[in-house]
């Protein structure tokens, strides 16, 4: 903003639709310039890049909030379990009117490996604007939730009638693996009466929506054993088949003929009040032609409230590097997702269970339990939520949609844990053509505008009396 700091903007109450709307347009170039220059830092949080980015990412962080007159910011870091060092995020606070909520808005800097480069049209660390949409590795998921929540800062200025907290997280997109370590250490310093978590996704371009559940998840590594050694394909094949043979075999039993899940012990959550168009499903997922559909039931029932096992991982000859001999074993990893209102133990359980008793032909399975994380399901009706529908709505002019989302924001789980208390809202930058961790991830810039217009509404929402 134009203004100094220490002036009191708005200070007679709350700033209307217009002049927010009006405040977003003259903030959005430099805002625009700062999500791009978040983009040029490579902050891939893998171990296997290099980590001093992803410092460098949560330095450019901080001093965004340091710019946008938060007057504590740090950056921070724990030691997991494992005893291994955690990524820097990065924690700002700014007091707010006495006797107003205090409002936590989560985001993360890190960003997916850039993946292959041909497949990508502009660099993956390059921004480059094409047709409204801002392309480059980040700028949807999620440094477009850091500058979501750095644009509504700076429009409401000093009239911010709420106290706030600002977490940017550096390792979400490694399943965040310090984060309860680092909810207990500094759990003080995070404290809140809500929660908005900016790592969502919008119905579509033009309609906002309201991420009301999540899936869990659960991993395993399923090991079939036939032999104790590889043997001549012909001279054995026949008596014997081979572990990759078998392996696939008790993949097959994973699921029925119209491809449900067929585990006993895995529950569904209720169908959702809205279906995903399937000519809209095909092109969002990029399904081939002629491709037909798995599973029994709307298409959004099965991304949301259903479970879902996927083969994520295969351990077996490589093509390349075949001969003609029986493999003795093969592994496969399994992604296993829990719909809202499930246990991921229990399901990790069910789904042991399940290979265990179906060993074909009696050969040797070995199940090794991975990950774990619990789903998350929203109150419809709650106060934030209240708040959340009628600023979304006046942002965008239309009502939100309540979505789920098939995929696992495991931290969530740990934030309810830590504070139970508090109201959590799942709000986002995305929509179905930002194409998050894959090649050509963009965010939609008029969409963003909406999303920090739509956050400046919520914060005044919160602050007003029950």
């Amino acid at each position: 903003m134009t203004e100094t700091p220490g002036s009191t903007i708005g200070a007679g109450g709350p700033l209307s639709l217009e002049t927010l709307r009006s405040r977003v347009a003259v903030e959005f170039p430099a805002l625009q310039a700062e999500l791009e220059r978040l983009v040029r830092i490579p902050s891939v949080s893998s171990p296997a890049f290099d980590q001093v980015q992803v410092l460098r990412s949560a330095e450019a962080v901080a001093a965004l909030l340091r710019g946008a007159d938060l007057p504590e910011v740090r950056i921070v870091s724990v030691t997991g379990s494992d005893g291994r060092q955690g990524s820097p995020a990065v924690i700002a606070h700014r007091r707010g009117p006495a006797g107003a909520p205090t409002v936590l808005l989560y985001a993360h800097h890190d960003v997916q490996p850039p993946g292959v480069d041909s497949e990508w049209v502009t660099p993956a660390f390059t921004p480059v604007e094409l047709d409204g949409r801002l392309y480059g590795r980040g700028a949807a998921d999620d440094k477009a939730g850091v500058i979501a929540h750095l644009g509504a800062i700076r429009v409401l200025g000093d009239a911010m009638p709420v106290s706030l907290t600002v977490f940017v997280e550096g390792e979400e997109e490694m399943g965040s693996p310090t984060f309860g370590e680092f909810l207990r250490t500094h759990r003080d310093l995070l404290a809140a009466d809500v929660i908005v978590v900016a790592d969502s996704a919008n119905w579509r371009v033009g309609v906002p929506a309201l991420t009301t559940s999540l899936r869990g998840l659960a991993d395993c590594v399923v090991e079939v054993a036939v032999l104790d050694h590889a043997i001549h394909s012909g001279m054995y094949g026949g008596p014997v088949l081979d572990a990759v043979t078998l392996l696939a075999r008790l993949i097959a039993t994973l699921h029925d003929d119209a491809g449900d899940v067929a585990v006993a012990g895995l529950t569904s959550a209720a169908d959702p009040s809205v279906e995903y168009d399937e000519t809209e499903f095909r092109s969002d997922s990029g399904l081939l032609d002629g491709m037909r559909l798995t599973g029994s039931g709307p298409i959004a029932a099965g991304m949301w409230t259903r479970p879902a096992i996927a083969v994520i991982g295969l351990d077996a000859t490589s093509v390349a590097a075949a001969s003609n001999t029986l493999a003795p074993r093969a592994r496969a990893k399994l992604s296993i997702r829990v719909a809202p209102g499930g246990d991921p133990v229990a399901a990790l359980a069910a789904v042991t269970a399940h290979l265990e008793e179906r060993a074909p032909f009696g050969a040797r399975v070995t199940v090794t339990p991975g990950e774990t994380g619990k789903p998350f399901l929203a109150p419809a009706d709650s106060r934030a939520m209240r708040a959340a529908r009628g600023a979304f709505e006046a942002a965008w002019g239309t009502p939100p949609v309540d979505i789920g989302i098939g995929g696992s924001i495991p931290f969530i789980a740990d934030l309810m844990t830590q504070f139970p208390d508090a109201e959590i809202l799942v709000t986002g930058v995305e929509d179905p053509d930002s194409r998050a961790h894959g090649a050509n991830e963009s965010v939609h810039l008029a969409e963003l505008q909406k999303v920090i217009v739509a956050e400046a509404l919520l914060l005044q929402n919160l602050a007003e009396p029950v």
